[in-house]
């Protein structure tokens, strides 16, 4: 998405200063790429179905009740440069104990909803450093297109539709679901 003159003359030019930003109140969230502001659609109405969805099954699993959280656009400092906010990010227990004394987590699983507007290419970059940074499971879901891409790498991907299982594998191994009920 393109900012208006006013915005970008606006800006952040630091990442203390992007920290410390007000953001416009557009609609839109605001990621941090190497003195970058990068904006994406916020999550809408569609997306409360889907917090509550993906909030109950994460409840039914191993890691949730060892402490763990699937939370919604929490900042993840992926590297010094780089600060995004995954739609939904898994963090463990340990990890959480572990950021009380200034450690920065990494997520082990995310998931991003695209939508029609998300530039193709941003995307992609923002799972290249994902892998990059240590996460090991994006899913990328496509509410328009009723499907789910799960990568486990890099490469290393598959498309799920209909009744496909999407799984959070092998980081949740215990919490998947049929593509369909994302969509409903």
């Amino acid at each position: 998405m393109m900012l208006t003159k006013l915005q970008a003359s606006i800006l952040p030019t630091t990442l203390a200063d992007f920290l410390d930003w007000e953001a416009p109140v557009d609609g839109m969230k605001y990621e941090w790429h190497d003195g970058e502001v990068i904006a994406f659609e916020k999550m809408n109405k569609y997306h409360l179905k889907l917090i509550r969805l993906l909030t109950r099954l994460f409840a039914q699993t191993e890691a949730f009740q060892a402490g763990g959280i699937l939370i919604a656009e929490q900042d993840v400092m992926l590297t010094g440069i780089q600060l995004r906010r995954p739609d939904f990010a898994y963090f463990s227990g340990a990890q959480i104990d572990r950021a009380e004394r200034d450690v920065e987590p990494i997520p082990a699983f995310v998931i991003e909803v695209i939508s029609p507007t998300d530039d193709a290419e941003k995307v992609e970059a923002k799972r290249f450093e994902y892998f990059k940074a240590g996460v090991q499971v994006v899913w990328s879901i496509y509410p328009e297109a009723h499907c789910v891409y799960i990568y486990t790498g890099i490469k290393a991907v598959s498309i799920c539709t209909d009744e496909d299982i999407c799984s959070a594998a092998p980081v949740l191994k215990d919490f998947s679901v049929e593509a369909k009920l994302l969509f409903q």
